[in-house]
């Protein structure tokens, strides 16, 4: 079953923002991740992985007349926690997912102390329920 891990970080959190860490910080954060998608490439598990743009780069986007785009900042100043990343992962059982999200929110942070950031953890339906 595929499986998707987002990894959200927030005002909420209990570490400072990536853009004020030490570049040896960011370095070992970065290598971090790609030991983790090394692992889980050799595991037959790694289906993609990518890190996003930030907030303020981001815009929402609805149908307008006719369907063009209307295009809008977003997401607004208010929301506390934003998504910089996902992982899809294809692996046998749920638990398995869980176990991947648990080892990727412990990615280093400030001081090499382990983030233990929220990740979210989602499968990906290949079709509509069975009960539907």
């Amino acid at each position: 079953m595929k499986y998707m891990l987002l990894m959200q970080f927030g005002q909420q959190a209990d570490f400072p923002p990536i853009s004020t860490w030490a570049p040896d910080e960011v370095m070992a954060h970065i290598e971090f991740m790609h030991t983790a998608n090394e692992k889980l490439t050799a595991a037959g598990e790694f289906v993609e992985a990518q890190g996003l743009a930030m907030p303020d780069q981001a815009r929402i986007v609805r149908s307008g007349d006719g369907g063009a785009p209307v295009v809008t900042d977003g997401p607004y100043p208010e929301t506390k926690e934003f998504l910089v990343g996902y992982w899809i992962v294809d692996c046998e059982t749920q638990e398995r997912a869980f176990e991947i999200a648990a080892s990727v929110s412990a990615a280093p942070g400030p001081g090499g102390r382990p983030l233990n950031m929220p990740i979210e953890v989602r499968q990906v339906m290949s079709g509509p329920p069975e009960e539907l």
